[in-house]
């Protein structure tokens, strides 16, 4: 039985080639250097490997010298776009203050001038300068905040205490006295009427 000779690892029958950056089988490997060699050509700007028929075409394409149509300057086809969008003098661009557009070149002298033009800060009723604007507007909230919180916090003072008024006697009521006297009287005159009663039953015995 042939147990074990099946198992041995294969040896790899394809290479990569690094001129054309492509696995080619060991067995074809010579004649496609020489293909490669004939036919292609490494980019001496970009390190690609070109068709030697697109060698022109592609320079032209991607590493050509151009003029920026802003500011004249020459640079690589490549970098003009990093160029017009980052780098150029002549590109427009905003002031941050007012959002007038101008070009980049001149944008440093106009918000010179542009940030010492002062508004009135509606919270605190200040003129403030443009540039300073950001870092007043958060000190005039925190501030505002503060005050706030102070005065929620702020109690109002009480009021005098005055003592209460003495509390005076209650007068007797004109009407109990007037009771008393009857039922004074009404006893008195029940007294009188019986001693007369038993005097005129002595004097008749």
């Amino acid at each position: 039985m042939l147990v074990g000779r099946a198992m041995q690892p294969v040896a790899s029958h394809s290479r990569m080639l690094p001129t054309s950056q492509r696995e080619i089988p060991s067995s074809n490997i010579d004649l496609h250097s020489v293909h490669c060699a004939r036919n292609l050509q490494k980019c001496d700007h970009c390190g690609e490997m070109v068709a030697r028929k697109l060698m022109e075409e592609h320079y032209d394409e991607y590493h050509a010298p151009v003029n920026c149509s802003l500011c004249k300057e020459t640079l690589q086809r490549e970098m003009l776009d990093l160029h017009k969008s980052k780098q150029c003098t002549q590109r427009m661009v905003a002031c941050e203050y007012c959002e007038y557009e101008l070009p980049a070149v001149d944008l440093h002298e106009h918000q010179d001038v542009c940030g010492n033009r002062t508004e009135l800060c509606q919270t605190c009723k200040k003129y403030v300068r443009l540039r300073e604007w950001i870092g007043h507007e958060m000190q005039c909230q925190v501030n505002s905040n503060v005050s706030a919180a102070s005065s929620s916090a702020r109690t109002i003072p009480e009021r005098e205490v005055r003592p209460p008024p003495p509390v005076r006697p209650a007068r007797p009521v004109q009407g109990a006295q007037n009771k008393r006297l009857l039922f004074t009287i009404a006893v008195t005159g029940i007294a009188v009427m019986i001693g007369s009663i038993l005097f005129q039953r002595e004097e008749s015995f």
